[in-house]
């Protein structure tokens, strides 16, 4: 199961790369200095982004734990 642990490990750093990336982009929206209701609709589109690479951090946590477990 040793296989699992670095597909996981994989997973888990692409979900945090996504997480650093929406970081990033809402950073950006900030420094141009838009209006509340442009700044919201920015932030709306990161939402989903967001919630998409924690998922797949967290499946590949799950992932690692899995592998750990059944080694």
């Amino acid at each position: 199961m040793e296989y699992l642990i670095w597909i996981g490990a994989v997973v888990t750093l692409l979900g945090l790369a996504g997480l650093i990336w929406c970081i990033l982009k809402v950073q950006k929206a900030r420094k141009k200095g838009l209006d509340d209701s442009a700044l919201k609709a920015e932030l709306q589109k990161v939402v989903a982004l967001n919630l998409g690479a924690l998922f797949l951090s967290v499946i590949g946590l799950m992932m690692v734990v899995v592998g750990i477990l059944l080694s």
